[in-house]
């Protein structure tokens, strides 16, 4: 069964990794966490998606910086340095022995509340740090095989509603989008902002290539991505002009090629948005050049 940019090879390994849950480690089966815990009963939380290469996570500060800045703006005390955090993070990947193809989901939340309220002042205990790291290789064919997209109902929101700026635990209208692509026959939906220009995807960025640019949303209404951010930044660095402007899905339907970003798959192609053929269907030579300098970048961080 594919999972659009988030196909994966499963592995048996998995059944036998430790998680880290406010800093012990559990058996996968045995690591959960309280029923009163802010993050299972209120989504109240910020988290962070790793990957590992060559022993080393990709980026780290990076996305320390960014889980950081989302606890700060919901008020979350982590209760742990960067350089705390970052050695219970590679201590987890030392207890089972992970080196590459690695994913890790590093969950923040706000606690255990005495009560099911959303007051944060009924939270009765310090922050709650989960660590989850899997085996997990991205399917090499996403790479090569274009992905689907269907534009979805549900916008991406205000910054006074919901800031899509936030990494946070609340990601209904992401679920939403994604079961309305799926029961669309798409891989993955393609979210508007409310003027009615492209967005971003569900869980993953969007770009266009038109006529040798690369286009991206104006990041107004989505995640700061740090994927995207690198593609950006390569594409700066490589004289290839990159723009992060408004469009409508007009430009999309005529461009050339397209492609999403994340941490876990890095880019991935689209062929078809809305049942259109995008550029020829298949991957094309920016993706393929934007994909070798993503991977080269990835090689230099970890080294």
């Amino acid at each position: 069964m594919s999972y659009g940019s988030h196909a994966y090879i499963p592995d048996p390994r998995n059944e036998g990794v430790l998680f880290n849950v406010n800093g012990d480690l559990l058996p996968r089966d045995k690591a959960v966490v309280n029923v009163f815990d802010s993050g299972f009963m209120l989504g109240d939380g910020v988290w962070e998606g790793l990957r590992v290469h060559g022993g080393k996570i990709a980026f780290l500060q990076d996305h320390l910086d960014r889980l950081w800045e989302g606890a700060a703006a919901l008020d979350i005390d982590i209760g742990l340095s960067q350089e705390a955090l970052t050695g219970r993070l590679y201590e987890t990947l030392s207890a089972n022995d992970m080196t590459e193809d690695v994913h890790i989901r590093l969950m923040l939340t706000r606690g255990l509340r005495s009560t099911p309220y959303q007051d944060p002042r009924v939270v009765i205990s310090k922050a709650t740090i989960v660590i989850a790291p899997e085996f997990k290789k991205a399917n090499p064919k996403t790479a090569e095989n274009p992905l689907s997209l269907y534009t979805v109902s549900v916008r991406r929101g205000r910054a006074d509603v919901q800031d899509p700026g936030l990494n946070s635990h609340s990601k209904i209208n992401c679920i939403t989008a994604c079961i309305q692509a799926i029961k669309a026959g798409a891989d993955e939906g393609l979210m508007l902002d409310p003027q009615g220009f492209v967005a971003t995807c569900n869980s993953t960025h969007f770009f266009i290539v038109r006529g040798g640019e690369v286009w991206t949303s104006s990041g107004d209404y989505c995640l700061g991505g740090i994927t995207r951010r690198k593609i950006i930044d390569l594409c700066k660095a490589n004289n290839i002009p990159v723009y992060e402007k408004n469009f409508s899905l007009m430009k999309c339907y005529s461009a050339d090629e397209a492609f999403t970003t994340g941490t876990f798959a890095g880019l991935a192609p689209v062929g078809e948005i809305d049942g259109r053929k995008i550029g020829s269907g298949e991957r094309g030579r920016m993706v393929k050049r934007l994909q070798d300098l993503y991977l080269e970048l990835i090689h230099s961080d970890a080294a």
